[in-house]
C-alpha cells in the first residue's frame, strides 16, 4: 500500500535497574577488585597521584565556600573519595568536596549555628550523615530513575547562581574586610560595598596575582596542577616575606592526622532540634548531588561507553556521605572537574579514586605544617575562578536555542538562587522541572496526517489537504489519566474543523501506556463517532498496550476488525468503508495513493449525505439469491457502476444507471417493478438503495458483494461497448 509504507517503531528508553538489595550493594568492591587486570595499575597510580593535585587545593577551597575549616575539605576528599569509589557505579566518577554542594551547605549550617563554633562543624557532619542516608535508603527503595526527573537545565541554573553566591562571598576574603557572613546574596554585596573601605591592599594585590597565575598556568593544559602551584606559590610569598605580620591572613594549622571520629563522647552528639531544623535543607542537599554526581557519571560514561546504575551510584553517594560525616567531613557529590581530569590523563578503573583518596591523605600528613602559610585571599582568587567556570555560558545559551520549556526552568531555578534560600532554590528548581514533565506527559501530541508526496510516509502537514470523509490521527505520548482530557479535546477539535469525516483512524504506535481512563476515553470516542454512523479503527498497536485492551474488553468492544494492520489499512478503508459517492462524485481531492486512479465525475448537484438508517437485511441478497431474482421477468437489473466499468463485464440484461444518475433518472423508474442493485462490490449498492428509498421505493434488493461476488461464483459477464449516458 503505497500510502501506508511500514514506519519503524520509535524506540522507547526507560530506565530498568536489576533487582538489587543492600547485600548486592555492598558487594561492589569485591566485584572491582576480582576482576582489576594488573595492567591498569601504573595508569590507575598515575591518574589518582594527578587528581590529588587538583583534589587538594579545592577542597581547602570549597571548605573555605562552606565557612568551614581547610581540614573539614581535606578529610572529606580522603574519606568519600575512597569509598565513593569502592561502592559507587562510575569507574572514573571522583566523589569529595565540590562547589554547588559546599554553596548549598552553608546556609543550612547558618540555620542552626554561628560559624566558627563547634556546635557548626558538629552541624557539618550531622548533615553529612543526614544526607547519606538519604541517598541509601533511595537506593533501597531503587529510586534511582528519579535523578533523571530533574532536569539537567536545573542544575545549569543553579550553578550559575551559586557561583554569583560564590564570587560575592569571596569579595570580603579577596578584599579581607571585616564583615559577617551572611546567607542572604543581598546582604552580602551591601556589607562589602559599605566597608570596601577596609581593604587590605596587599591581600588584594597576593589575591590579584593568584588568580593572574592561575590563569596562566591553566593554558598549559589540564595535566599542569594551577591551583595547586598558584597556592604553593603565594604561601610561599607569605612565608619568605613575613607577610603574615603583615596583616595578611592565613589558613592556619592544619591538624597533621588522620581523619578523626566526629564525635567522641555522648555529649558531642547532635540534638533532634538541630536535625529537624535541617531536615529540609538535607533533602535539598542530598538532591542536589544525586543530580550532579549522576549527571557527571553519565556524561563520563558516555565518553567510554560505559553504563551507569543509578541505584548503585545512590548508594555510592550515601556510604560516601555516611562516611565523611563519621570522620569529621561535610557534605560530599561526584565532581566532573576532577573526574574529567582522572579520564583524560589515563585512568582506567575505580582504583584511580583510591589512589587520589590515599595521595591526599599523604599530602596532609607530610605538608600541613606548610599549609598554614596559605593566604586567604588565594583562596579567594581560586575560588573566584572556579566561580567563572561554573558559567556555563556555552550551555547556557544551548538551552535557550534548544528549548524554550528548559530555558524557563534554568531561569527561574537560576533567580530563585539569587532571591531565595539556596535549599528552597534548588528544592524549587527541581519541582519546577518535574512540574514541566508532568504538563508534557500530560500533553501527548495528537495530529492529523496524510501523505507525503512519493506515497510512501504518513506526515504532519499544517497546509496540507485532508480527505473529507476519514482523518488518521498519530497520537504520541501515554495514554494515561493525566493525559486523556488533552487527548479528547484534541480529537473532538479536529472533528469540529472536519466535521465530515465521519471515519477516524488512530495510529498508536506512539502510545506505550495505557490504563483505564485510556480506555474509557477511547471508548467514549468510539460511542461519539458511532452515534452519528461513523466509526474508528486502530492502527499500530504495542503489544503491552494491546494486552491491557484485551483485558480490559475493549477490543471486544470496539471489534476485532477494528485493529487493522499497518500494511493494507487505508486500502481495506478505501475499499470496504468509505463511501465512494463521495470519492467519485464530490471530493476533488486525490489525497491517498489509492485516490489516484479513481475516475472523478462532475455532478450537478450534491448527493445528498448517507443517511445511516439501517437496510433491511433481507434486501441484501447472496448471488445465488440475487440470480434467482433476475430470471423474474418483473425485476430490472441495474448496474450502478460508470459506463467503463460496465462496458469491462456486467450482469446479463442488466441496465447502466450510474450513481451519478439515480437522483435523475429513478423518479422515471418503474414502481410496479422490482429493482435489483449491482455494482463493484457492493457499496454504492447500499448508497442508492438509500436514495431510491427516499424516493419511495421499497421493493428494492442489493447483490452482496457486487460483481466482484458474482464473478468469483463463476456466473457470467457481458462485455460490450459502454453505452453512452448523461
Amino acid at each position: 500500500m503505497a500510502s501506508q509504507t511500514k514506519e519503524p517503531d520509535v524506540a522507547i528508553d526507560t530506565l530498568t535497574e536489576p533487582s538489587q538489595g543492600v547485600v548486592d550493594y555492598l558487594r561492589r568492591p569485591l566485584d572491582i577488585f576480582k576482576g582489576y587486570e594488573k595492567h591498569n595499575l601504573s595508569p590507575d597510580i598515575v591518574a589518582g597521584i594527578t587528581v590529588a593535585a587538583v583534589a587538594i587545593p579545592q577542597s581547602i577551597a570549597y571548605a573555605s565556600i562552606a565557612e568551614l575549616p581547610p581540614q573539614y575539605g581535606l578529610y572529606a576528599a580522603v574519606v568519600a573519595g575512597i569509598v565513593g569509589s569502592l561502592w559507587g557505579s562510575s569507574r572514573h566518577l571522583a566523589t569529595g568536596p565540590v562547589n554547588a554542594v559546599s554553596m548549598l551547605v552553608l546556609p543550612v549550617l547558618l540555620g542552626v549555628a554561628a560559624v566558627g563554633t563547634p556546635e557548626f562543624l558538629i552541624a557539618a557532619s550531622t548533615l553529612a550523615i543526614m544526607v547519606g542516608v538519604l541517598n541509601i535508603a533511595l537506593a533501597v527503595l531503587r529510586f534511582g530513575a528519579l535523578v533523571t526527573l530533574a532536569s539537567r537545565s536545573v542544575l545549569i541554573g543553579f550553578t550559575a547562581g551559586a557561583a554569583i553566591h560564590i564570587a560575592v562571598g569571596q569579595l570580603k576574603n579577596l578584599l579581607q574586610i571585616n564583615e559577617p557572613t551572611e546567607p542572604e546574596l543581598y546582604h552580602q554585596l551591601a556589607a562589602v560595598v559599605a566597608n570596601i573601605h577596609q581593604t587590605h591592599l596587599l591581600s588584594l594585590g597576593l589575591g590579584v596575582g593568584t588568580l593572574i597565575l592561575l590563569v596562566a598556568l591553566r593554558r598549559l593544559g589540564p595535566r599542569v596542577p594551577a591551583a595547586l602551584v598558584a597556592i604553593s606559590v603565594a604561601a610561599l610569598a607569605v612565608a619568605v616575606f613575613g607577610l603574615e605580620s603583615q596583616g595578611v591572613r592565613v589558613v592556619g594549622a592544619i591538624p597533621r592526622n588522620l581523619p578523626p571520629l566526629t564525635w567522641t563522647s555522648l555529649d558531642s552528639l547532635p540534638d533532634l532540634e538541630m536535625i529537624r531544623k535541617m531536615g529540609m535543607g538535607a533533602l535539598a542537599v542530598a538532591a542536589l548531588g544525586l543530580v550532579e554526581a549522576v549527571a557527571s557519571g553519565q556524561a563520563l560514561a558516555r565518553r567510554s561507553n560505559d553504563r551507569i546504575d543509578s541505584n548503585q551510584e545512590f548508594f555510592g553517594q550515601g556510604v560516601a556521605n555516611l562516611a565523611s560525616g563519621l570522620f569529621s567531613g561535610y557534605p560530599c557529590s561526584g565532581s566532573f572537574t576532577r573526574s574529567a581530569v582522572a579520564q583524560q590523563v589515563g585512568g582506567r578503573t575505580a582504583l584511580t579514586g583510591i589512589v587520589t583518596g590515599v595521595t591526599v591523605l599523604l599530602g596532609m600528613l607530610m605538608f600541613a605544617p606548610y599549609a598554614r602559610y596559605i593566604p586567604r585571599a588565594a583562596i579567594a582568587a581560586v575560588l573566584l575562578a572556579i566561580a567563572w567556570g561554573m558559567l556555563e555560558r556555552h550551555q547556557i545559551l544551548r538551552v535557550f536555542k534548544t528549548s524554550r520549556t528548559e530555558g524557563a526552568i534554568m531561569g527561574v531555578t537560576f533567580l530563585a538562587t539569587l532571591v531565595q534560600p539556596l535549599d528552597f532554590a534548588i528544592l524549587a528548581g527541581i519541582l519546577f522541572s518535574l512540574a514541566f514533565f508532568v504538563i508534557r506527559s500530560s500533553l501527548p501530541r495528537v495530529y492529523q496526517v496524510v501523505p507525503d508526496r512519493l506515497f510512501r510516509h504518513l506526515v504532519h502537514s499544517a497546509k496540507a489537504p485532508v480527505c473529507p470523509q476519514l482523518a488518521v490521527m498519530n497520537i504520541r505520548g501515554p495514554l494515561f489519566f493525566g493525559a486523556v482530557h488533552h487527548i479528547e479535546e484534541e480529537l473532538r477539535h479536529n472533528l469540529e474543523e472536519n466535521p465530515g469525516q465521519h471515519l477516524l483512524v488512530l495510529r498508536m504506535h506512539g502510545v506505550d501506556i495505557i490504563d483505564l481512563s485510556g480506555i474509557e476515553m477511547l471508548e467514549s470516542t468510539v460511542n461519539t463517532y458511532r452515534s452519528f454512523g461513523g466509526d474508528v479503527y486502530l492502527v499500530r498497536l504495542r503489544e503491552p498496550v494491546e494486552q491491557v485492551m484485551r483485558d480490559s474488553g475493549f477490543l471486544d468492544f470496539i471489534g476485532l476488525d477494528h485493529v487493522l494492520p499497518q500494511e493494507g489499512a487505508i486500502e481495506h478503508l478505501f475499499e470496504e468503508v468509505l463511501d465512494p459517492a463521495v470519492c467519485t462524485y464530490e471530493c476533488e481531492l486525490r489525497v491517498f495513493a489509492e485516490c489516484q486512479a479513481l475516475k472523478k465525475h462532475a455532478y450537478r448537484a450534491q448527493v445528498p449525505p448517507i443517511e445511516r438508517v439501517s437496510l433491511d437485511p433481507a434486501h441484501i441478497l447472496g448471488v445465488e439469491d440475487f440470480r434467482i431474482m433476475s430470471d423474474n421477468p418483473n425485476a430490472l437489473v441495474l448496474d450502478i457502476r460508470e459506463p467503463d466499468e460496465f462496458a469491462r463485464g456486467h450482469i446479463p440484461g442488466a441496465r447502466l444507471m450510474p450513481l451519478r444518475t439515480v437522483l435523475d433518472v429513478g423518479p422515471d423508474l418503474a414502481r410496479d417493478r422490482r429493482l435489483l442493485l449491482a455494482c463493484r462490490s457492493g457499496r454504492r449498492t447500499q448508497r442508492a438503495m438509500q436514495m431510491l428509498h427516499t424516493m419511495g421505493f421499497d421493493d428494492v434488493y442489493g447483490l452482496r458483494g457486487g460483481i466482484l461476488a458474482w464473478r468469483a461464483e463463476g456466473l457470467p459477464v457481458a462485455v460490450e461497448e459502454a453505452p453512452q449516458t448523461s
